[in-house]
């Protein structure tokens, strides 16, 4: 089940919040399809400024936060490019809409702008091994529990598509209080698409009165180590008794 599900989905309500914030029992449909529509554009409009998600509220007006690495690009010029931004989206949804700016402090532990990079690299005719094992390090030196990565397509320009991945570090994608984020990107290279997968484990959202070692959005930790003491029992082992082996 965890490697055949989208992890963000998997932990909705659990770990993770719901990328659109409403309830509407009679128009559901329209208004659903109207935040399909605003993400279409936004995305369209703002491809080439990092963007990482867009988070939708409706509570009278339509507020839309974008998380972007690049916040200038997306911002323009004393504000100019974000104004045209909020006046499309007014012309689409016929609704007052404001647009919040939210900066992406650590996009190499972000899993959308990691695959988008890497995407990125292979248009412009890196290696794709150099590329996914920079990414893959530059995240774990960035204080990630795990990451892994996987490219499918011609790679290389071969003639046959076949798939290749590196991981390091823990990826639990069972545990559902493991904070993993995943992210999906296309390169668009001369030989065809090639598809970019990436997770990565922040950490552990432990429940209220425990200590986590998940990572905040700079990178440190939040709250102290936990020694060992798994879901807060003691021994770490478990409960299966003794060590779970060196090679795990």
């Amino acid at each position: 089940m965890g490697q055949k599900i989208h992890p963000g989905g998997f932990r909705v309500g659990y770990i993770h919040d719901w990328k659109s914030n409403w309830f509407d029992e009679k128009d559901f449909a329209d208004v659903l399809n109207e935040d399909l529509k605003i993400r279409e554009h936004i995305e369209g409009k703002l491809a080439h400024a990092g963007l990482s998600s867009i988070t939708i509220e409706r509570h009278g007006e339509v507020a839309v936060d974008i998380h972007t690495a690049r916040p200038g690009i997306v911002i323009g010029k004393s504000g100019s490019e974000v104004d045209a931004l909020r006046k499309d989206l007014h012309k689409l949804t016929g609704k007052p809409v404001k647009v919040n700016i939210r900066e992406v402090k650590r996009p190499e532990l972000d899993a959308k702008l990691v695959a988008q990079s890497i995407a990125e690299q292979l248009q412009n005719r890196v290696a794709f091994r150099r590329a996914m094992k920079r990414a893959l390090t530059s995240a774990m030196r960035s204080g990630a529990k795990g990451v892994k990565v996987q490219v499918s397509g011609r790679l290389g320009g071969a003639e046959m598509a076949r798939t290749e991945g590196y991981s390091d570090g823990r990826v639990p994608l069972h545990t559902l209080r493991a904070n993993i984020d995943y992210g999906f990107f296309e390169a668009r290279t001369t030989t065809g698409r090639i598809g970019v997968k990436c997770w990565i484990n922040k950490g552990e959202v432990m429940p209220e009165g425990f200590r986590t070692d998940q990572l905040s959005d700079d990178g440190e930790p939040q709250g102290g180590q936990r020694g060992g003491d798994r879901g807060g029992r003691p021994g770490g082992d478990r409960g299966r008794g003794g060590q779970r082996g060196g090679g795990r």
